[in-house]
């Protein structure tokens, strides 16, 4: 185990690559990192321990293992069937907050219209739990013809997703800097104009 600890930069970088592709990229969280490849980072740099990869579960755990040649150790989250996400479409108010919540879109929807879980894509993180103000997502057990996406497509669906996120934030950024150029310049004019009529009289 000691052994990433004198890896080459690229040396770890191939180590984190290597993690990173046997995760299932479903961006959960429960391993207390912001999203897979964080955690695939930690793992590399011995800052955690393997067996943090809930979705992953005993599987995952060993192929971590064999890959950073440590002895296998039990799984710290216990082991539970994956379920899907679902929104009870007659309770859905179209808020739109669980859109951002998804790591990777699988719910369709816009603002004041009813919303939609993608189950093919949903990983079951339930991320989106906490984001619905009337509590209308729910877990579920999938259908039976569902399967976990796979983490390829889920890692580019993440990273898709993080591209529209930071671009909507510079969108809001830019729109409030417009905003607040504008009230300088209306508080500037009012100012100018109560100053001529402070002349005038």
């Amino acid at each position: 185990m000691r052994f990433a600890k004198h890896l080459s930069d690229s040396t770890q970088k191939d180590l984190i690559e290597a993690i990173d592709a046997v995760l299932p990229q479903t961006q959960c969280t429960r391993c207390e990192y912001s999203a897979c490849k964080p955690y695939a980072e930690a793992v590399a740099k011995q800052e955690i321990p393997i067996n943090r990869c809930e979705p992953g579960g005993q599987t995952v755990m060993m192929q971590i293992a064999q890959i950073m040649n440590q002895s296998p150790i039990t799984l710290f989250h216990p082991s539970r069937p994956t379920q899907v996400a679902r929104i009870r479409e007659e309770d859905c108010i179209g808020c739109a907050r669980c859109l951002p919540a998804c790591p990777v879109d699988a719910i369709l929807g816009a603002r004041r219209w009813m919303h939609t879980v993608i189950t093919e894509d949903c990983t079951g993180c339930d991320l989106c739990l906490k984001s619905c103000p009337v509590e209308c997502i729910e877990m579920v057990d999938p259908p039976e013809q569902w399967a976990m996406p796979n983490s390829s497509l889920s890692r580019q669906r993440y990273l898709a997703h993080l591209v529209r996120q930071d671009f909507r934030r510079s969108q809001r950024i830019q729109q409030q800097d417009r905003a607040e150029r504008r009230a300088a310049m209306i508080a500037k004019a009012r100012a100018a104009m109560a100053a001529r009529r402070n002349q005038a009289s």
